[in-house]
């Protein structure tokens, strides 16, 4: 039985759980919880920043760039202005357009700063001159803008590419890649779309009296394939009519008539040729190359030239998720189309994986954070003794699973600023816990004990030091808290500092307040106790 009445929570919080059945299964509960948030949490190489801003376009034909200036752009700036949040205005006037780029102060939520931009476009639409058309309002959306996978894929050397093949099962791939769990967008850069191409020889259009402008109303005649709705019959059923597209080959093209020369009609073949290929106006090509040795040699391999057409896909997450797992869905499932592309011509490497690298840094910073927390625990052994470096070492976990669950609760990533916060703090977690321990230690080797029970001891100890420990802990506490109101890139960027260092400093006390004292009754003895629980 214990007579010590604590007068501090670090002393009743010792008592409460210095011998409950309940405490080892609490501090199980708290290792799992660490370890399942370590797990799940999304992870990100760096902190999610809000930015947020759009572009007003507004469209005026006719008008030259001196007129979109000052009946368009530079009203609209002054409107533009009355929303509070506004960092940047940037105006552009150009022949039959104006744009008005927006840009708000970092922080604010893109979603209100999305609707105060339309609102106030909207609001202003009676002052707009005669002649404007319907303003766009386009927001920034960085969220989803920034893709986390690229894949290039390229032709085969010594095979024959199949780029009509190739875009339709592109567009089926992007159609599978849109459908996985927490995919935003997916985006084709450098595509070649198949087409007709005509090539008309303009000796024989000009002998037939003809114009390109003839032959490109023929062709869209024929090109349709739109069916209407016609009405409702007796049966009360909708009739609808349609013409089958009338090209479907190179012969249809060919076929189509562009005029009549003398009772005769003038074919498309008789001023043209026509071959099924790709769109060869697109200019937009982009090549790939290698910069290390190890993939110019794989590259090599694969019978490549060092620089080579490709057509990239990208693929981005929504705001929030887990980049790993995202990337990691995404990569089974190009694989399961490999095959496919290379029966095409084509092969695909994958040029970034955001996934990778934040999981990578995570890991890495964990692996870190490991070593630091040995390294502690070998310095104790040579301050404290070995059994009290033991104790003082094993709330370390537990302050940081509680730490990391918290943070999950609330919706952070882990990223390499958390990490580093948790870093940062790593040699204050220590704090409280080597307080009580060297309080115990102290109370275990006084002269004056005998007549105490180890019980008595422990709570004793520890609530003598409850008072200046927490009021310590407030003090460096308040140091983090002005960091919360830093604003501007930086402040975005290092917020998990004092997101995260606060939790776990309190959590250190909690921690250091409840199980150092049940672990030094399990591993602590003095000459007038033998340990253990006597």
């Amino acid at each position: 039985m214990i007579s010590y009445k604590p007068k501090d929570i670090a002393g009743k919080l010792a008592l409460g759980f210095l011998k409950n059945p309940l405490t080892l299964v609490l501090g199980i509960s708290l290792l799992l919880l660490g370890f399942i948030s370590l797990q799940v949490m999304p992870r990100e190489e760096d902190p999610q920043i809000a930015i947020s801003g759009g572009a007003v376009i507004v469209p005026m034909p006719g008008a030259t760039p001196k007129e979109i200036e000052n009946v368009i752009v530079n009203p609209l700036e002054r409107r533009i202005r009355e929303i509070k949040g506004i960092d940047h205005i940037y105006g552009i006037a150009m022949h039959n357009v104006g744009i008005v780029n927006v840009v708000y102060k970092i922080g604010e939520r893109r979603e209100d700063a999305n609707l105060k931009l339309y609102d106030k476009v909207m609001q202003n639409m009676d002052q707009l001159p005669k002649g404007v058309m319907q303003p766009l309002v386009k927001p920034f959306d960085i969220d989803i803008d920034i893709p986390i996978l690229t894949f290039s894929f390229y032709p085969i050397k010594g095979q024959k590419a199949n780029y009509e093949k190739l875009f339709s099962l592109m567009r089926e791939l992007q159609q599978q890649v849109n459908a996985v769990k927490n995919v935003a967008k997916t985006t084709l850069v450098g595509a070649h779309k198949p087409q007709f191409n005509v090539k008309v020889n303009l000796n024989k259009l000009s002998a037939y009296n003809l114009s390109l402008g003839q032959i490109m109303k023929a062709i869209k005649s024929i090109a349709i394939d739109v069916p209407d709705v016609k009405g409702r019959t007796k049966n009360h059923k909708l009739l609808i009519f349609g013409v089958k597209n009338a090209i479907n080959s190179v012969d249809d093209v060919k076929n189509i008539i562009i005029a009549q020369y003398m009772g005769s009609p003038i074919y498309l073949r008789d001023v043209a040729s026509v071959e099924r290929g790709i769109d060869f106006q697109n200019f937009k090509t982009a090549y790939m190359t290698f910069k290390d040795g190890k993939n110019l040699e794989e590259f090599h391999k694969a019978k490549l030239s060092p620089m080579k057409e490709q057509i990239t896909l990208t693929v981005s997450k929504l705001a929030g998720t887990n980049a790993v797992f995202v990337a990691n869905d995404v990569l089974k499932l190009m694989q399961e189309y490999k095959d496919e592309f290379r029966k095409n011509g084509f092969g695909y490497i994958v040029t970034r994986n955001y996934g990778k690298r934040a999981n990578d840094a995570v890991n890495e910073l964990v692996h870190h954070l490991l070593i630091t927390i040995v390294i502690i625990a070998v310095m104790l052994i040579f301050a404290l003794g070995f059994k009290e470096a033991v104790i003082v070492t094993l709330t370390v976990p537990a302050i940081l699973a509680v730490t990391l669950f918290i943070a999950w609760l609330s919706g952070q990533t882990i990223n390499r600023i958390t990490l580093f916060a948790f870093l940062l703090s790593l040699g204050l977690l220590v704090d409280a816990a080597i307080i009580v321990i060297e309080n115990i230690h102290r109370h275990l080797h006084s002269h004056d004990i005998k007549h105490e029970s180890m019980e008595e001891l422990l709570v004793e100890a520890t609530d003598e030091i409850g008072a200046p420990t927490n009021i310590a802990t407030l003090a460096i506490i308040m140091t983090m808290v002005p960091m919360l109101f830093v604003g501007g890139m930086m402040g975005s960027f290092m917020k998990p500092i004092p997101l995260n260092v606060p939790v776990a400093l309190i959590a250190s006390l909690v921690i250091a307040y409840i199980f150092t004292p049940y672990l030094s009754l399990k591993l602590l003895k003095s000459k007038y106790h033998g340990g253990g629980d006597k």
